[in-house]
């Protein structure tokens, strides 16, 4: 796993970049506040409900929470199941709202 930071991603979403952003939070937690990324919860990935996003499993693919703790925790689970090439946003939703 590796890391991103807001900075970055912010810069590549502004530069029309199509990004594979998954939203590891809770339903609630999306519907509050969400940079477009497709909601997949942390509990979901755990119980390897994974099938919406087996095809990414080559591609670049950026998790992000609340501040960056369960989104890594995601990313190391997808490793687990194949996926060459996570990412974690680091300082997740709070530091974006803080920032941006």
């Amino acid at each position: 796993m590796q890391q991103i930071t807001i900075d970055e991603v912010k810069q590549r979403l502004d530069g029309g970049e199509d990004l594979i952003l998954i939203d590891v939070r809770e339903p609630h937690e999306n519907a509050e506040f969400n940079i477009g990324g497709a909601l997949l919860p942390l509990g979901d990935i755990r119980a390897m409900a994974i099938d919406q996003i087996e095809s990414l499993k080559d591609k670049e693919v950026i998790c992000y929470c609340r501040s960056g703790n369960r989104s890594g925790q995601a990313c190391q689970l997808l490793e687990s199941y194949g996926f060459s090439n996570t990412k974690n946003l680091v300082g997740g939703m709070l530091a974006w709202r803080e920032k941006f």
